[in-house]
């Protein structure tokens, strides 16, 4: 799935003050859209992940 310019998107709170690499979700979507902020601009990849599987991604991301 490629980026749709109507959602919004939100930064990571990890991503720094200078717009470095970082994730964005889209909010305000049954499922969660996630992309990479540096290729956003070039409607680069989403992936989407339905609200169980972000939480397990999330989850396994924060143990390691």
């Amino acid at each position: 799935m490629t980026n749709d310019q109507s959602r919004t998107w939100i930064k990571s709170s990890y991503s720094g003050a200078d717009n470095g690499s970082c994730v964005e979700i889209a909010i305000g979507e049954t499922d969660t859209p996630v992309r990479d902020s540096k290729t956003a601009p070039a409607d680069g990849p989403v992936i989407t992940f339905d609200r169980e599987a972000f939480a397990t991604f999330l989850n396994t991301v924060k143990t390691h």
